[in-house]
């Protein structure tokens, strides 16, 4: 078999989720940054995304859960997937989760205070500087002013405001205790090998670990920051573990995180995109959260629902869905 190109950057949380799950895989690849890739960028993308995986058949894919599931099909040893049910189904939900609402933790985190625009943006302008054979610092403090500039406004993307960056904030740093407690004792969210969710989730806590504020929080869970090293280069240390086995520690999350924040949030963008809205209003945890729909998100959405409604049967799913308060969602 042929070599694969994972197109991607060190900074995009989608584009090192997939580097990891071809290193996982054991995928032989070939991974490009896509500044050094622009030409082979441009033959391939059908949007200006990354990551963009170029097949060794030629055959280009784009938009990291899609690009998992094909090759994971292709490829379903080792599997991703929990055989169990409940555990299968909420692995797929912690990776939409990571995808979409640990998405607002990142890029806000990371272009919200002037400490963390500053670094960040320093970083990407001297990437740059060594793709382009080198700069000095005038011409690398210009490029960073530039990229500021650029990405702070852009925030507004991922719902991030002055109404929202509160509850932002405070998910990640509810979230991340939970997360600490649920892997002291075990290497992968679901067990001795990484799951679906552990991609997902991964990816976005890998990249606010390199920054300053977010990078602050993360350190203090210990177990995260191991996780979190042990993903870039994941190799499978045991078996999943039965669902009864990960209840105790997971339902927090389910019930604050995706429960209370995640899914309402989901339902309501996808209400305003149907309805045609320039905005909306929900109240999450009892607070007033407004933004612009993301229409993205809508389509996988109706992604993870048609999931659900396959397996919807399965009676000690639909208790945990209705214990947690995920389950009236997703119906």
């Amino acid at each position: 078999m042929g070599q694969h190109i994972v197109i991607g950057s060190e900074e995009s949380p989608y584009s090192v989720k997939v580097r990891a799950y071809f290193r996982y895989k054991g995928v032989p690849h070939d991974w490009r940054d896509r500044g050094e890739a622009r030409e082979l960028f441009a033959k391939h993308a059908r949007l200006p995304l990354i990551p963009l995986v170029v097949g060794p058949d030629g055959h280009a894919m784009q938009d990291s859960t899609p690009i998992i599931e094909a090759l994971e099909t292709a490829r379903p040893e080792p599997g991703i997937h929990p055989p169990e049910t409940v555990a299968r189904f909420v692995s797929a939900l912690l990776e939409e989760f990571g995808d979409e609402w640990g998405n607002k933790w990142m890029f806000h985190m990371r272009w919200a205070r002037e400490v963390d625009q500053v670094a960040v943006s320093e970083r990407f302008a001297r990437a740059g500087a060594r793709r382009g054979g080198g700069a000095n610092d005038e011409r690398i403090q210009a490029a960073a002013k530039t990229i500021r500039e650029r990405m702070v406004p852009r925030v507004w993307f991922v719902g991030a405001n002055e109404v929202t960056a509160p509850q932002i904030e405070a998910s990640l740093a509810e979230t991340l205790p939970v997360l600490d407690a649920h892997l002291a004792s075990r290497p992968y969210l679901f067990g001795g090998r990484p799951a679906f969710a552990d991609f997902g989730l991964w990816g976005q806590i890998h990249e606010c670990g390199r920054d300053p504020t977010a990078g602050a929080l993360v350190a203090k869970a210990s177990n995260v920051v191991a996780w979190v090293q042990r993903m870039d280069n994941a190799e499978s240390l045991g078996e999943f573990e039965p669902w009864d086995a990960l209840e105790s520690t997971l339902t927090p999350l389910l019930r604050e995180q995706v429960a209370g924040m995640f899914l309402p949030w989901s339902v309501a963008n996808a209400k305003a995109l149907a309805a045609g809205e320039d905005e909306f209003d929900v109240t999450l945890k009892g607070r007033r959260w407004t933004q612009k729909p993301q229409k993205y998100h809508a389509r996988s959405l109706a992604v993870l629902k048609a999931k659900y409604a396959a397996c919807q049967d399965d009676a000690r799913l639909d208790a945990v869905l209705t214990r947690t308060g995920c389950k009236a969602f997703l119906a």
